[in-house]
């Protein structure tokens, strides 16, 4: 049994070896294409992970006043973790395979240090750092940093505006939304046609969703609004004035300390504006601006001008455009105000009649010596008497011309012009008597205190547009003022036919001169 059995093993021995060297051969092909199917299957996935990574940027986007500065971080977090990713540690199956993987990690290493040096000098030379992975390619805006695409939808604000402009870019994607939610964007917002075309009636569900649209607007987009405006809206234009006056309110009240300048368009919910100005919530402001359009019928405005002086001692420009303003007495006359002492430039012009009398102009102007401008159209109850009353010595420019309706003006005729001349003819630059009915004797008074000023450079524009200008004025006026490049002669029934123009220009007005002479 032993003999028999040892025979069999020598015969099974024979016969693998008889087989020769081809069954090794084939295992070890076996096993080969085992162990290189995967490794194939890794090569690929590396390399499409390779193709589809972009290089992220090695610098810092900070933004000043006028520029963008892009500043370069030579030790960025990305170093070497985008270009020379770290080896996985494996063991080696026998020599063949190490062999070839050595082959394979050499023409790695040489490619890596290739791309290494590329990308080095591309940073040195200042090139692109965003490289699409493709040519086709069109991701650049979820790439560019937020600081720059914020600074995009700045120049596309200036022609489009932020409705809804901002409110489509927040859709496109994370990016976008982040950038179009900057609060310096919606500084200025006007509101037009947005939710339905010109027209075209709204339906109670689109009225619905324009009212939830603004007050998620007002909660989250208008922080740093400054300029809010509706355009063709019949609707919802209550609705939408009551949050901007709640919230210029609370933003009066928390950051008026810092405001300088305000102007607003008046209305039957912006008195409370004024109120809350009056009670001294801005005390720093410097300019105040209250008008309202031509054809308004509602135009009276209550000013306590006590109140407003106290409040705003700092004041140089008050301008009431088109405003019929209403005397307010404060209760406490133990709080009254040394009136504005800074002021240079008032502003009580209409195209309507004016309740402004002497004595209101003198309660807000009997504190202001370094007035400049005093802006008086329309204002026919204010006499020459209580301008030449004012404590204002410098006065520059006087608009006092009436431009209303000839029904509401009087007929009679004036008296004491040459003495508001006789008080400013050495500083006046600009005066307006449009309309105004002074006698023909009192003109050439008035005319002849001009001409007699010291300084013959002073007077640059006059307007006497429908007064009852004579020859004999004009002659002694335009032979001394050789500044004067703006004269209005226009409906001036005693003058002859041919003069009676505006003339422009120290050419023309020479011209006249010789004419006259």
């Amino acid at each position: 049994m032993m003999a028999s059995t040892e025979g069999a093993v020598e015969d099974a021995g024979a016969r693998a070896s008889g087989q020769g060297d081809e069954a090794p051969k084939a295992q070890e092909a076996s096993l080969k294409r085992k162990s290189a199917e995967p490794k194939k299957q890794t090569a690929k996935k590396k390399k499409k992970a390779r193709a589809n990574r972009t290089a992220r940027p090695g610098y810092t986007v900070h933004e000043g006043e006028d520029m963008l500065l892009v500043i370069s971080s030579s030790a960025s977090q990305y170093d070497g973790s985008v270009w020379a990713p770290k080896k996985k540690r494996g063991k080696k199956n026998n020599a063949a395979t190490s062999k070839g993987k050595g082959k394979k990690n050499t023409a790695t290493k040489k490619k890596k240090s290739k791309t290494i040096l590329r990308t080095a000098a591309v940073e040195e030379k200042g090139e692109e750092m965003f490289v699409a992975a493709k040519p086709s390619d069109h991701r650049w805006g979820q790439n560019l940093p937020e600081e720059v695409l914020v600074n995009i939808f700045k120049m596309v604000l200036t022609q489009d505006g932020a409705v809804p402009f901002l409110c489509r870019a927040a859709r496109v994607c994370r990016l976008w939304n982040a950038a179009a939610a900057t609060p310096v964007l919606w500084r200025r917002v006007a509101v037009g046609h947005c939710w339905v075309a010109p027209g075209k009636s709204q339906l109670p569900k689109t009225q619905s969703q324009i009212k939830d649209t603004l007050d998620w607007l007002a909660q989250n987009r208008f922080s740093q609004l400054r300029d809010f405006s509706l355009h063709h809206w019949s609707k919802n234009v209550d609705h939408a004035v009551d949050f901007q006056v709640e919230g210029l309110l609370a933003y009066l009240e928390s950051h008026g300390a810092q405001i300088r300048q305000i102007w607003f368009t008046h209305g039957w919910k912006n008195d409370r504006v004024l109120a809350s100005i009056s009670r001294g919530c801005c005390p720093d402001l410097e300019l105040l601006e209250v008008n309202t359009r031509l054809d308004s019928k509602d135009g009276e405005l209550a000013v306590c001008v006590q109140a407003l002086q106290a409040a705003c001692p700092k004041l140089k420009t008050f301008r009431m455009l088109n405003i019929h303003p209403l005397h307010k007495s404060m209760r406490h006359a133990a709080q009254l105000s040394p009136g504005f002492p800074l002021l240079e430039e008032l502003c009580i012009a209409t195209a309507s009649y004016s309740y402004v009398t002497d004595k209101y102009l003198r309660d807000i102007l009997f504190g202001s010596p370094r007035l400049r401008v005093l802006d008086l159209r329309g204002c026919s109850q204010i006499t020459s008497a209580g301008l030449a009353a004012l404590p204002c010595l410098e006065l520059e420019c006087l608009f006092w011309g009436q431009y209303f309706s000839s029904h509401v003006v009087s007929s009679s005729l004036k008296k004491g012009l040459h003495a508001v001349t006789q008080k400013w003819k050495h500083t006046l630059r600009q005066l307006d008597v449009a309309n105004q009915l002074f006698s023909e004797e009192d003109l050439e008074l008035a005319m002849c205190h001009l001409a007699s000023a010291n300084n013959a450079n002073t007077l640059h524009s006059l307007n006497l547009s429908g007064t009852r200008i004579t020859l004999v004025a004009l002659r002694s006026l335009i032979g001394q003022m050789t500044a004067l490049d703006y004269l209005n002669l226009s409906s001036c029934r005693s003058l002859p036919r041919g003069l009676k123009r505006v003339y422009r220009g120290q050419e023309a007005i020479r011209q006249l001169l010789g004419k006259l002479e």
